[in-house]
C-alpha cells in the first residue's frame, strides 16, 4: 500500500546513500541473529555480613556492601553474596569484575533519606542533566553483573509525585497523612516544598556550560534517580533479580557494548512517572530475554539521545534480540523513541506477549529529533485487551518539558528530520484493542517500505493511514466493530 508520495531532496538521498555505505558489521537476519559476549566471573566469594553488614531492616549497611565489593576488586574480582534478609542500604557503586548476587528472599531496600544520594553528573531523557545518584551504578566498567534472585526496591514512593486521579480514595488519604504537600488545587501530592516548586515552576535540571551538579542543590529533592544506571559498560549482566519501585526508569544502560538482560522482573506502580521498565540507550550487542515487566511508563524502550545532543553521540542502539518476554502494564510493551536522534538498527523482537499495554509495537518521534531507525524485525508477537493501538508510528509525538529547547519544527528536509524505515513485522496477533494500525509520517518525510504480513487483529476499529510510502499489508485479517475497517486519510 503507498500513500502520499515525496519526492526527497538529492542532497539528502546522498546523504543516506553515504551513510549506508559507511555502516559496516555483519549482515543480520533470523538466521544470524546478533549476539552479546558474557562476562565471566572468578569464583571467589564473599559475603557482605564478613564486613559487618545486618539484615533487619533498619541499618545502613553502605559502608559495608561496599567494603565487600572493595576487597572482592582488589582480588581480581568475584562475588558479592547478599544473602538473605531486609538490608537497607544506601548507593551503591559497582567496580569491574564484580557480580554482585542476590541470594533468594535477600532485598536491598534503599534508604529514604535522601542525604544520602549525592547530586551528580547523569542524563534525563537523552540529556545531560543533574540528577541523584542512583541507587545502583557503574561508569566505565567491564565484565560486572547484578544476578540471583532477590529483590532490588528503589523505595520511589518517597521520591515521586502523584495525582489524585490515579489512587483510591484511601491510597489518597494515607499519601497525604504520610507528609509532603499538595498542589494549590489540590489534587496534586509532592514529596516536599522544594518538589513543589521545581515542578509547579517549571524548572530545567540540564547540565548548560558553566553549570555543575552543585547548582542545583535548591531543587535536589526533585532529581529522582534511575534505579540501575550502567553507562560506557562492556559486558553486563543481569539476571534474575526483581528490579522494583524506582524512583524514575528503572534499569538504563548508556553507551554499553555486550549486554545481557536475562529473566528478571520489573514492576514499577501504574501512577509511577517516567516509571519505564528497560531503557536501552545508545547500546551495542544486547540480548533480552525470559523477562517480565508491569511498569508505568514504556515497557521494554529503545533509545539514542535527543535532539542536538543525540545526534552529536551519533551512537545507534543497534544488534540487539528481544525474545521470550510478557509485558503487562505498560505505555507499551516494545518501544522505539521518542529520544533517538543517534538513531537505531538491526533489532529482532520474537516471542513476546504483551497483556494490556496501552499500545503494544509503539513508534514515536518528532520534527526537530533527527536520527534514522532501520531494520527493526518482529515475529510471533501475541496481545490482548491493548487499550489503543496494537501497531503504532507516530512522527508527531510531542509533550513539552523543561529540558527541552527550541526545536525547528518546519516541513523542510535536514538534519532533525527522524526518518523511520525499512521493518517486517510478521505472525501477529491481537486479541482486543481500540485501533489495529496507525501510522502517521511526516509530509516530508514519510515512513517507508513497512512490511505487515500474517496477522490477525480483533479491534474496534482497522487502520489510520497518513504519509507513507510503500507500507505493504500480507495476509492480513482485521475483525472490527466499525462497519469500515481502514482510514486512508492521504490526499
Amino acid at each position: 500500500m503507498t500513500f502520499k508520495k515525496h519526492f526527497l531532496p538529492i542532497a539528502f538521498l546522498a546523504l543516506c546513500s553515504l551513510e549506508a555505505a559507511a555502516q559496516t558489521g555483519e549482515n543480520y537476519s533470523w538466521t544470524n541473529l546478533p549476539k552479546a559476549q558474557q562476562p565471566v566471573f572468578k569464583r571467589d566469594t564473599v559475603r557482605i555480613t564478613a564486613y559487618g553488614a545486618l539484615p533487619d531492616g533498619h541499618t545502613l549497611n553502605t559502608a559495608a556492601i561496599h567494603k565487600a565489593i572493595d576487597a572482592v576488586s582488589k582480588r581480581g574480582g568475584g562475588v558479592v553474596m547478599v544473602p538473605a534478609g531486609l538490608w537497607m542500604t544506601g548507593p551503591i557503586v559497582m567496580k569491574s569484575n564484580i557480580n554482585l548476587h542476590l541470594s533468594e528472599n535477600a532485598t536491598l531496600l534503599f534508604t529514604p533519606d535522601k542525604t544520602q544520594y549525592a547530586l551528580t553528573e547523569g542524563f534525563y531523557e537523552g540529556k545531560s542533566a543533574a540528577r541523584n545518584q542512583s541507587p545502583i551504578s557503574g561508569i566505565n566498567l567491564e565484565n560486572v553483573a547484578v544476578t540471583g534472585k532477590g529483590i532490588v526496591d528503589g523505595n520511589g514512593d518517597v521520591w515521586r509525585a502523584v495525582h489524585k486521579s490515579q489512587l483510591t480514595e484511601g491510597q489518597w488519604k494515607e499519601k497525604i497523612a504520610s507528609g509532603g504537600v499538595l498542589k494549590d488545587d489540590g489534587k496534586t501530592w509532592y514529596p516536599s516544598e522544594q518538589f513543589k516548586k521545581a515542578s509547579t515552576e517549571n524548572k530545567s535540571m540540564l547540565l548548560t556550560p558553566g553549570k555543575t551538579p552543585m547548582d542545583f542543590a535548591d531543587m535536589k529533592d526533585f532529581l529522582r534517580p534511575n534505579l540501575v544506571v550502567f553507562n560506557n559498560c562492556k559486558k553486563v549482566l543481569l539476571e534474575g533479580v526483581t528490579f522494583q519501585n524506582s524512583a524514575a526508569w528503572c534499569i538504563h544502560p548508556l553507551m554499553c557494548q555486550d549486554l545481557t538482560i536475562r529473566n528478571v522482573r520489573v514492576k514499577n506502580p501504574e501512577y509511577a512517572h517516567n516509571g519505564d521498565g528497560m531503557d536501552i540507550e545508545s547500546c551495542k550487542n544486547f540480548l533480552i530475554e525470559g523477562c517480565t515487566l508491569d511498569v508505568g511508563d514504556d515497557a521494554i524502550c529503545i533509545k539514542s539521545g535527543k535532539d542536538e545532543e543525540g545526534r552529536k553521540r551519533g551512537m545507534p542502539t543497534e544488534n540487539g534480540l528481544i525474545r521470550n518476554n510478557i509485558v503487562y502494564n505498560g505505555h507499551g510493551g516494545f518501544v522505539v523513541g521518542s529520544e533517538m536522534s543517534g538513531g537505531a538498527r538491526n533489532i529482532f523482537v520474537q516471542n513476546c506477549t504483551f497483556m494490556g499495554t496501552d499500545k503494544g509495537l509503539r513508534f514515536k518521534s518528532v520534527r526537530g529529533r533527527g536520527g534514522v531507525v532501520e531494520k527493526i524485525y518482529a515475529k510471533d508477537i501475541y496481545m490482548k485487551d491493548i487499550a489503543q493501538e496494537a501497531i503504532f508510528f507516530d512522527l508527531f509525538y510531542f509533550v513539552k518539558f523543561a529540558t527541552d529547547g527550541a526545536r525547528d519544527m518546519r516541513e523542510v528536509v535536514n538534519e532533525g528530520t527522524p526518518v523511520f524505515r525499512d521493518m517486517h513485522f510478521e505472525n501477529i496477533v491481537c486479541n482486543g484493542a481500540a485501533k489495529g494500525v496507525f501510522i502517521r509520517g511526516l509530509a516530508e518525510m514519510p515512513i517507508r517500505n513497512i512490511v505487515i504480513e500474517n496477522m490477525v487483529i480483533t479491534a474496534e476499529s482497522g487502520m489510520e493511514l497518513t504519509d507513507g510510502d510503500n507500507i505493504q499489508f500480507k495476509n492480513v485479517h482485521l475483525i472490527t466493530t466499525e462497519k469500515s475497517k481502514a482510514v486512508n486519510q492521504a490526499k
